[in-house]
């Protein structure tokens, strides 16, 4: 029988950190099970006592925490190390190396990272830009857009715009259906937006939509899980790209956090190439 470890995962702000540092570690372990219990905002000396009390009372407790204040944190450790339960700043030799390369103090203050300046600001302007051109609903200001991603349904263009905007790009999403569907703007070689096609191999496009029509109780779409239709979709939608000169990307085993980096990529070379 394999243990369950209680994962403990405290931060003096949001979480989003941690959550996902914890994320990348644990897959690393294929037969890893666990039990999450997560803490966000902890700040004083009385919760980090409740959550010790807690985890002290059950078994195969592990600590995994960003405090950025020294006192909480050195309290943290302190009374992990008497309780006896393995506690781990999965951030702090990596702030102080860096404090020493940069020859700066590191100002300890948490969400620090959530200060709502310029770029807080443009973060959430690409946010609005993104959901108000999701799908192909509002093209007539495209060229606003600092990517534009056109593909076939189910391709994954709306969680890898809503990821871009989240990463403060200002992003535009396109169904493909055919050279018509296409705003004529994005054909313009003047256009300075990043244009990028993304591609899956048909097959795997067939199980998405048959698991998304079996999910929304409809069999009346035939068309839409007709494997040889899908495979004509995909080869014309590779010939588009082709013809336009536009980039790609195979999205088949690619998570959405994936295929943005590879966006990413593709949009800072061609803003290189532009300066």
């Amino acid at each position: 029988m394999r243990n369950t470890y209680k994962i403990y995962l405290i931060s003096d702000s949001t979480g989003e950190t941690i959550d996902r540092i914890f994320l990348a570690l644990k897959s690393q372990f294929i037969n890893f099970e666990y039990e999450l219990n997560q803490f966000s905002f902890t700040r004083t000396e009385n919760q980090i006592n409740n959550i010790l009390n807690e985890a002290k009372s059950r078994n195969n407790s592990i600590i995994l925490y960003t405090i950025v204040n020294n006192k909480i944190a050195n309290f943290l450790l302190d009374q992990s190390n008497k309780k006896n339960i393995p506690c781990f700043d999965v951030m702090g030799d990596l702030i102080l190396n860096f404090s020493k390369i940069i020859n700066q103090k590191a100002s300890r203050e948490p969400s620090a990272q959530h200060v709502m300046n310029d770029e807080y600001y443009d973060r959430i302007e690409a946010i609005q830009f993104t959901m108000e051109h999701d799908d192909g609903k509002q093209t007539e200001d495209i060229e606003k857009s600092d990517i534009i991603l056109l593909g076939v349904s189910r391709t994954s263009k709306t969680p890898t715009s809503i990821y871009l905007a989240n990463r403060g790009y200002k992003t535009s999403n396109i169904p493909l259906v055919n050279e018509n569907s296409i705003p004529n703007k994005i054909k313009s070689k003047n256009l300075k937006s990043c244009i990028i096609g993304l591609i899956t191999e048909p097959e795997r496009l067939y199980d998405i939509r048959k698991n998304r029509l079996n999910s929304l109780k409809e069999n009346e779409n035939i068309e839409y899980v007709n494997i040889t239709q899908i495979r004509k979709e995909v080869e014309d939608s590779k010939k588009i790209f082709q013809t336009n000169q536009w980039p790609t990307i195979d999205i088949t085993r690619k998570s959405v956090e994936e295929t943005a980096a590879s966006v990413i990529k593709i949009y800072e070379i061609k803003n290189k190439k532009n300066v």
